[in-house]
């Protein structure tokens, strides 16, 4: 279970099977760790680890290996730049990535940030603007609360996060036309994950395509298995 600093951050991640690397962001909002996968429809490390190395993240300051000072300059290319490093650290040039939640905001901007990094992205339930920044805001404020950030910084953090107007948060529908990396993206129907997000993904982006029923338990066998495919069918020889 690799630990190391950067830039005053310390990041924690697991790496499981072998094979060509998945890079996993999980869902939880700001509390991004590895555990909550265990919550997800479906764990990806139990369904990729047999065939690819997996690397799972905890992302800084969400409760669990990671950890850095809070900032009223981070945003989005914060958490990027750990991603990146995370690649770094682990030897790995190229990687497919696969993120729910706050992990579709995170595929975006490592798309637009290092798309040359990225062999193909899965998007389950990215997060959006709908009608629903108040929601957002709190959620920041309850995390600063509870880590005791300064007023200041928090207020530059959150609105570094979720101040903007862009239906993606992390990027412009301008960024997203300008994807070229395969993305399959599996539709949020939520306050928090709004259809809107998950279609103006796959609608902008030139090599997206939408799996709009994927978590139902019906559904599921039919979503691992279109996940399975899509990875497969972008996986470099």
């Amino acid at each position: 279970m690799p630990t190391f600093t950067r830039d005053g951050a310390t990041l924690h991640y697991e790496e499981h099977g072998s094979g060509f690397p998945v890079l996993l962001l999980a869902p939880g909002g700001l509390r991004s760790t590895i555990d909550a996968w265990q919550r997800a429809p479906w764990n990806p490390v139990d369904e990729l680890a047999p065939l690819y190395r997996v690397i799972a993240m905890d992302q800084r300051n969400a409760g669990g290996g990671s950890s850095a000072p809070v900032s009223g300059s981070d945003g989005w290319d914060t958490y990027t730049a750990d991603q990146l490093a995370v690649l770094d650290h682990a030897g790995v040039e190229r990687a497919h990535v696969m993120g729910m939640c706050i992990g579709g905001a995170f595929i975006a901007n490592l798309l637009r940030t290092a798309p040359d990094r990225i062999a193909a992205a899965v998007a389950l339930q990215p997060i959006g603007l709908a009608g629903n920044r108040g929601r957002f805001h709190e959620m920041v404020e309850g995390w600063g609360r509870e880590r005791e950030v300064p007023e200041e910084d928090l207020a530059g953090f959150r609105d570094n996060l979720y101040g903007g107007d862009d239906v993606l948060w992390s990027v412009s529908d301008a960024d997203v036309e300008r994807f070229a990396n395969p993305i399959l993206v599996l539709m949020g129907d939520d306050e928090f994950h709004p259809q809107a997000a998950s279609r103006t993904l796959a609608r902008l982006a030139p090599n997206a395509s939408l799996l709009e029923t994927w978590k139902d338990p019906d559904s599921i066998p039919m979503a691992q298995k279109a996940v399975a495919e899509f990875l497969a069918a972008h996986t470099p020889a």
